[in-house]
């Protein structure tokens, strides 16, 4: 599957022109978005004129509402996802920049109109409504509506929640958008051996897994110093963020600020304390395997950019080609289903790889509703880690495939499902990977890789989650300036990473150069990451012991992530109860099981 020759063929772009043929400047496009303009207008005339009460006289209206406000957010889905795609594939796309920002202004009006429906329902009886959402009509999106009925009862006036809404849109998204542009405007000069070079942060960042110590060190002083100069700034950003949301809570009578975060991920938050639990208890399973790392980079004090730095056989390049049929043939071995979807998702070109300027970076999936197709997103340099990106997200476009089908309510997942396949197509590769393997150095290379998932995820998403919990609780006294800032998030890093990080290795800064915390869409957007690689760590567990048997089970469990809670979808599928301590001590287990191999070998190396 390896090989150390440097001659590569390059990466695949994607197919765009079978959705919208001309980009950005697509009639196609032009057309369709005028087409959504005009039905939204429509759309927004039937909710303002939504009878106010549910009964067999007014049932056709509301189906009628309900299913134009499903097709409405698909369709305005569709031209925001296209956009998004364009703009990723070139950053200076400022065309579509634009028809990005008007779909997701439209996106804004729509969640006006849902409000409105939404408190309306929750106005309503409970026999009108639940024949409504039993009937043929709205068939398998119960889960759903009702849901949706439910947190009705929690807000405000539908004229208060329409005005917070508004005013969300200038205010609330856009101290979001002052920072991406903030955090886009930073550069740094940087020297890393090859001639000063001017860098974005998400280049400087890459640096921060050099193999030479002394890049890594001067990236991460040139990152610290790049936020030093936005610090004010970005502590006024977050405050912002932070005070309106936590207004927004306090209007609609909600005391515990993880209230929404909870509702939006579907979890109870005796789940959520169940999981951190065990985290906080097993973290300490992975002192062995970062005391191990040190002895192995000739270091004595683990810093925050020491995290990434490569170990094992870091000169091993992995093409797309090969990459592509590794993935597939051990994907058949588990789920025929699910390697064949994957062997079409790359033989149509759903895949933008190309390692090229001009892209954006990280990577995604994304689904084109009306199409029932997905796209990924990312830059393949034929790394191991690219191998295994390309694996995660074509593990997010299989769950996209297996609901393409639903109703689309129905395919509506939570954050907290929402890792299940990614990671679940991650595990799978690197178990084969490993059992392939032969060469020392490669194996420890890939059981870095693997340990480097539960290190981040138990250690770094739990710093995040804990700054953002004591940084609520401080907000909502008043202000919180950037000094305090700074010693709530070394205190977090103390705390979720124990002896693992030195004292002098902290990154006081994490809380600006992290644009998670940023994200109004989402609050607390840390948990779900933790809860997802462990769920789907149990999720694979099960596939161990019952092989290729399990894959029709897996793929029901997929297909029901859009219809139940979380913890309904665990008892259902796996029999477990997610309150409880155990599943999560199960999947932490087998997370950090590697890790007296990689000391082994590590040792071995030395």
């Amino acid at each position: 599957m390896s090989t150390t020759t440097t001659k590569m063929p390059p990466a695949p772009t994607w197919d765009l022109e079978s959705i919208f043929s001309g980009g950005s400047s697509s009639p196609d496009l032009a057309a369709y978005r005028d087409k959504v303009k005009q039905d939204f207008k429509a759309f927004e005339k039937d909710i303002a004129n939504l009878p106010d009460t549910l009964d067999d006289s007014t049932a056709s209206a509301w189906k009628k509402a309900i299913l134009d406000m499903a097709d409405m957010i698909e369709r305005l889905g569709l031209i925001s996802s296209f956009a998004h795609c364009l703009v990723s594939q070139n950053v200076k796309d400022n065309k579509a920049h634009g028809i990005e920002g008007e779909a997701d202004a439209q996106i804004a009006e729509w969640q006006k109109c849902k409000t409105i429906l939404q408190i309306k329902a929750g106005k309503q009886s409970d026999a009108a409504w639940e024949k409504l959402v039993g009937s043929e009509e709205l068939k398998g999106q119960r889960f759903y509506l009702n849901e949706m009925r439910n947190q009705a009862k929690e807000k405000m006036s539908p004229e208060m929640e329409s005005l917070a809404l508004e005013l969300a849109v200038n205010g609330y998204h856009a101290w979001n958008k002052l920072y991406d542009k903030m955090a886009g405007d930073l550069s740094v000069e940087f020297d890393d051996g090859g001639g000063a070079k001017t860098l974005s942060l998400g280049q400087l960042a890459t640096k921060m897994s050099d193999s030479n110590r002394t890049v890594r060190a001067a990236a991460f002083g040139k990152l610290t110093e790049a936020w030093e100069s936005r610090e004010d700034l970005a502590a006024m950003t977050l405050n912002a963020l932070g005070g309106f949301r936590l207004s927004v809570y306090k209007n609609r009578g909600w005391d515990n600020f993880l209230h929404e975060a909870l509702q939006m991920a579907r979890i109870s938050q005796k789940t959520l304390d169940a999981m951190w639990a065990v985290v906080a208890r097993e973290k300490d399973k992975l002192i062995p395997y970062v005391d191990a790392k040190k002895k192995l980079l000739g270091i004595d004090k683990y810093r925050w950019y020491d995290q990434f730095a490569p170990c094992g056989a870091v000169d091993k390049l992995y093409s797309y080609d090969e990459a592509a049929s590794f993935i597939y043939d051990n994907e058949k071995n588990f789920s025929k289903d699910m390697a064949e979807f994957a062997k079409m998702a790359i033989e149509k070109r759903w895949i933008e790889a190309e390692d090229r300027g001009g892209k954006a970076g990280g990577g995604y999936c994304t689904r084109f509703g009306p199409f029932k197709q997905s796209r990924i997103f990312m830059t393949y340099a034929n790394t191991y880690e690219n191998l295994l990106t390309l694996a995660h997200e074509l593990g997010h476009a299989y769950h996209g495939w297996v609901l393409k089908d639903k109703p689309l309510f129905a395919q509506d997942y939570p954050m907290t499902l929402a890792e299940t396949a990614s990671i679940f197509a991650e595990l799978l590769v690197t178990d084969a990977a490993l059992t392939a393997c032969t060469d020392p150095s490669e194996k420890l290379m890939l059981l870095d890789q693997k340990l480097q998932q539960p290190y981040t995820l138990f250690c770094d998403i739990r710093t995040r989650f804990l700054f953002e919990t004591s940084y609520y609780a401080e907000r909502k006294n008043g202000i919180v300036g950037a000094e305090r800032l700074r010693e709530l998030m070394v205190a977090a890093q103390k705390e979720a990473f124990g002896s693992m990080l030195d004292a002098s290795g902290y990154h006081p800064l994490f809380w600006c150069s992290k644009l998670h915390f940023y994200i109004s869409d989402v609050p607390f957007y840390n948990f779900p990451y933790t809860f997802g690689f462990l769920f789907a760590t149990g999720v694979y567990d099960q596939a161990k012991k019952e092989g290729s048997a399990f894959a029709e089970k897996y793929r029901a469990l997929l297909a029901d992530t859009g219809s139940m809670t979380t913890e309904e979808v665990a008892m259902k599928h796996l029999g477990v109860d997610l309150t409880k301590e155990d599943f999560w001590t199960d999947a932490a287990s087998r997370a950090t099981a590697d890790v007296a191999e990689f000391v082994k070998l590590a040792a071995e190396a030395k």
